[in-house]
């Protein structure tokens, strides 16, 4: 069955695409990656390996892998005043991935700009603010670890 969009056709900045490498160990990336967002105004109420339950459950031999959902509550009450459907989306994850030990990939898309392009929220000014927002937390989450 074809897609009904192409993928290859849609600018990793629309649906907000960040990526980048750091030098340190996987346990030092996810503290840092931590660190970075909460500072930038993003909590992580959840966290979790899912290459250590793969590798647990279905003996998997998975590279470390980790997800920090990242949120700023006051943000995601706006979004859900705008569209329900967007929980469906949350929270806004930053991936940590072993490229090779001591290199990790940090990775993020743009739950926000997602919901629009797939029309689970509208294309107006209210949900354009709230992309703006979450997109202020991401640059400077992005800013710092390239910093570091």
């Amino acid at each position: 069955m074809p897609l009904p969009i192409d993928p290859a056709a849609i600018d990793p900045e629309d649906y907000g695409e960040h990526r980048i490498e750091l030098e340190m160990s996987h346990e030092e990336a996810i503290e840092h990656v931590r660190d970075v967002c909460e500072d930038a105004g993003f909590g992580i109420p959840v966290e979790f390996s899912p290459s250590d339950m793969l590798n647990e459950k279905v003996d998997a031999d998975r590279d470390p892998y980790y997800v920090l959902g990242a949120c700023n509550p006051a943000v995601a009450d706006k979004a859900l005043d705008v569209t329900k459907s967007i929980g469906g989306l949350f929270p806004c994850n930053m991936i940590v991935w072993e490229a090779e030990p001591g290199r990790q990939v940090v990775y993020h898309v743009s739950i926000m700009k997602i919901a629009r392009l797939l029309g689970m929220a509208p294309d107006d000014e209210e949900w354009q603010a709230i992309v703006d927002e979450t997109g202020e937390y991401v640059a400077t989450v992005f800013e710092e670890l390239e910093a570091a």
